[in-house]
């Protein structure tokens, strides 16, 4: 049950405290092995808040959550900030930038993690998936964008992108969702999208002739 794992994250030192869900059990050895289209590519992924991978698997018939320690001391880590590098990363990981392959712009996002074990940044959760498309579809700028992300309060997620990171992830707790949290966080992941659209929207209308288009940064950066 949820009310069985606790929320803080700060385990002292440089141990965290974080959470993975899954649509079924962990079998074996923890692997990177999502989707190469991930926001931060290819790996394992944890968050700091529970409720974010629970509204991610809470539709799913066989539904577990993990407790996990990791100590970043162990990890050749990148960290992102809430900025157009983070944007553009995920750009590049969902194929978005595909087309400008031969730019020096291209070459810059898709080395910026290579020899790194671990990656972290903020999440394009729920409230964000309307945010974030908004601007790849080039409706926002980048400067509402920006200004979204900073007002949404995102959560934290930690990426094991090499079996050497996967091998240092130290299991704690599991547990298979119940049918009552399914439903809790079905209705909240619901929600949370909704307000993300209707922040979007709001963003959109006081930031309209600010900043720039996905399309002008990609040929500004050519």
């Amino acid at each position: 049950m949820l009310n069985n794992l606790k929320l803080d994250n700060r385990k002292g030192n440089n141990t965290l405290k974080l959470y993975h869900g899954s649509k079924g059990r962990i079998k074996g050895n923890i692997k990177a092995i999502s989707r190469k289209t991930c926001d931060f590519g290819k790996g394992f992924y944890m968050g700091t808040d529970i409720r974010q991978p629970l509204t991610l698997i809470c539709k799913y018939n066989a539904a577990y959550m993990y407790e996990l320690n990791i100590n970043i001391s162990d990890f050749k880590h990148f960290q992102f900030n809430i900025d157009l590098d983070w944007a553009f990363f995920i750009a590049y990981n969902r194929g978005l930038l595909d087309n400008y392959k031969s730019s020096n712009y291209y070459h810059y996002i898709s080395k910026l993690c290579v020899g790194y074990d671990l990656i972290s940044g903020y999440i394009a959760n729920d409230k964000m998936f309307y945010v974030i498309d908004e601007f790849f579809n080039n409706n926002i700028t980048d400067t509402a964008l920006l200004h979204s992300l900073s007002a949404l309060k995102l959560g934290k997620q930690y990426v094991a992108i090499t079996q050497d990171a996967c091998n240092k992830v130290k299991v704690i707790n599991s547990y298979e969702v119940s049918e009552t949290d399914k439903i809790r966080f079905g209705v909240e992941q619901d929600l949370n999208r909704k307000r993300g659209t209707e922040l979007a929207k709001q963003f959109c209308k006081d930031y309209r002739r600010m900043g720039k288009y996905f399309d002008e940064i990609l040929e500004y950066k050519r």
